[in-house]
């Protein structure tokens, strides 16, 4: 199934507003509305047309609002993290126009995506609102420290890699590296949250960190579930044409959206539609 996106633009009350790649299943109604967030590293954004991630969640049965933040280091911490929470609520408050006003609301994204997705589950539970009903986090940058054995078999590392340099231009001053809204893997407090699907893949410089991350939402008591896929080039492959690996990710969010809301997805809404 090929889910062609609108491109929208979205007021969101506060500050400027937020193009968006929208991804709507055909025959969807009443489904969980997804905000995804796409990597870069924390980099400037490319304006790629291609969304893996984002399509698989719509094939998987939701209606998916995919946002272009603000990056790059004229963009550090906290201000693609409060533009993308300040764009959380608008779609709650008008879930409606976008799915239905039973729908529930998810957050999702990859790599930078992935930790800017679950600052804001984090966000939403201390700030009490809006209500998510689940976080879906693939290869997640959520460790400032990038000292896991993981990053060490990749090669990569605290210097002299992407993820280092975006790292740098996320946090602007190291003083902030210890922020749980801007590195998750601080987070103290973890109970509370929305239930959690992590995603990574054998040879994925992020893998330990994600792994960890589930690990201590598990020992929170907040429903997670993790899985490392028999994938390779996670993450840059994320932002990829369709690769092997897409069935078995479309599989993983399908059987999430399930288990979180079983009223909302319709059975015949399956990875195989």
């Amino acid at each position: 199934m090929h889910i062609v996106p609108t491109t929208e633009r979205i007021d969101v009350g506060c500050g400027p507003s937020v193009v968006a790649q929208v991804y709507r299943h055909p025959v969807a109604r009443q489904v969980p509305l997804v905000l995804h967030l796409r990597g870069g590293a924390f980099l400037k954004l490319s304006s790629i047309a291609e969304r893996p991630v984002a399509a698989l969640l719509a094939e998987a049965g939701a209606v998916v609002v995919s946002a272009d933040y603000p990056a790059g280091a004229a963009s550090p911490f906290p201000g693609a993290v409060e533009a993308m929470y300040a764009l959380l609520w608008r779609l709650y408050d008008r879930r409606a126009h976008w799915a239905a006003r039973a729908s529930k609301l998810f957050v999702a994204g990859e790599e930078a995506g992935g930790n800017l997705a679950a600052a804001l589950a984090l966000m939403s539970r201390d700030r009490l609102g809006p209500p998510l009903a689940g976080q879906i986090l693939l290869s997640p940058m959520l460790d400032a420290g990038m000292a896991t054995c993981s990053y060490r078999d990749a090669e990569a590392g605290p210097v002299g890699c992407k993820w280092a340099d975006g790292w740098q231009a996320y946090l602007g001053t190291p003083t902030k590296a210890g922020h749980p809204y801007a590195a998750p893997s601080c987070g103290s407090r973890l109970h509370g949250l929305p239930p959690a699907l992590v995603l990574t893949a054998h040879d994925d410089p992020m893998r330990d960190e994600s792994l960890c991350y589930a690990r201590r939402l598990q020992e929170a008591g907040t429903p997670a579930q993790a899985c490392t896929l028999n994938a390779s080039g996670w993450p840059d492959a994320l932002a990829g044409p369709s690769a092997p690996w897409a069935a078995e990710v479309r599989d993983a969010f399908v059987t999430f959206f399930a288990a979180v809301v079983p009223t909302l997805v319709p059975a015949s809404l399956t990875a195989r539609s």
